[in-house]
């Protein structure tokens, strides 16, 4: 464990480390970091009165073990268990805390060369999470792969009114500004 924090904040922690060594091939650290994630679930569920907290920490593990599945090229795995997190997200209505399941199965198919699939979880996502950076810049972005340039148009436009008087110099606002500036 790291430092003195409660269980739930060295959840996000090795969350945050899980998926990032797991994009970043980074194989075996995602799974120490995921071996962490199932200890902190394990030691909240014995923890009586912890049960909403260790249903949270289970959510983030079953997220960082579908990165790791996806590393491991094992993407059927990882997408069917990105997708059943995120159909409980949709069902539940859960306020997002973190990055939504929907939103992150979108930028792994976009990451597999699956464009529509990706665009057809974006649109999921944006339902939910309307005006979220992400979802808009990767719905942008997966439209454009996918050849439905008109609606990368829209989503890029989208982005740039939400980002309206920002002094961002994010490489996605700026390609999402040329690409409204060359669609006039």
């Amino acid at each position: 464990m790291i430092g003195n924090a409660e269980p739930g904040d060295h959840a996000f922690t090795y969350w945050a480390r899980g998926i990032g060594n797991a994009r970043a091939g980074k194989l075996d650290d995602a799974r120490k970091d995921l071996a962490e994630l199932d200890e902190i679930h394990k030691g909240l569920l014995a923890k009586k009165g912890s049960h909403y907290e260790a249903d949270w920490v289970d959510m983030l593990r079953q997220e960082t073990q579908a990165w790791v599945a996806h590393a491991a090229g094992r993407d059927d795995e990882a997408t069917s268990a990105l997708r059943r997190i995120a159909d409980h997200e949709d069902a539940v209505g859960e306020e997002q805390t973190s990055m939504p399941a929907r939103e992150m199965l979108a930028d792994m198919l976009v990451e597999m060369t699956r464009p529509e699939q990706a665009l057809a979880e974006y649109r999921g996502d944006l339902k939910f999470n309307p005006r979220r950076f992400d979802g808009l810049y990767g719905a942008a972005r997966a439209a454009e792969m996918a050849g439905q340039l008109s609606q990368a148009e829209e989503y890029y436009a989208l982005l740039v009114k939400t980002c309206e008087g920002s002094t961002s110099d994010r490489p996605e606002l700026a390609k999402a500004k040329q690409a409204v500036v060359a669609a006039k």
